[in-house]
C-alpha cells in the first residue's frame, strides 16, 4: 500500500501553517522546506461565472526533504502539515482511498513518496 497526502488546493488560503509545522518537525534551517507553498496570481480571467473574475491560487508542494513524517505516522499520528492545516484541505492515508475523495468539481493534488 502506498501512503499519500491529498490536497484540495481550491480551498488552500495560503496561511503557511503547513510550512511552519513541517520546518519545526524536521528541524530544517532557513531556506529549506519539506513542504513549500507556491502562489499563482492574482490574475483576471473570464470564467464560468462571467468576465472580470480573479484567481489567486496557493498550492502546497512536497519537496525531497519530506518523509511524510515517518516517525509520526508510524505511531498512528498525522503528518505535521496535515495536522496543522488551517483550511482543513489536506488529507493523509492510503493513495487508493484518497483518490476516492477527488470529486471532479474542485482542484486536487495527490503526492506519494
Amino acid at each position: 500500500m502506498t501512503k499519500a497526502i491529498l490536497i484540495n488546493y481550491e480551498y488552500c488560503t495560503g496561511c503557511h501553517s503547513c510550512e511552519v509545522a513541517c520546518k519545526k518537525e524536521l528541524g530544517l534551517p532557513k531556506g529549506e522546506f519539506g513542504i513549500k507553498l507556491t502562489e499563482t496570481g492574482p490574475y483576471a480571467y473570464e470564467g464560468k461565472k462571467g468576465p472580470d473574475r480573479w484567481e489567486w491560487t496557493w498550492l502546497p508542494v512536497l519537496t525531497k526533504a519530506c518523509d511524510m513524517c515517518a516517525s509520526r505516522t508510524e505511531a498512528g499520528k498525522m503528518p505535521m502539515c496535515v495536522q496543522h492545516c488551517q483550511a482543513w484541505c489536506m488529507y493523509y492515508g492510503e493513495a487508493e482511498d484518497l483518490v476516492k475523495k477527488m470529486d471532479g468539481e474542485t482542484r486536487w493534488a495527490l503526492y506519494t513518496k
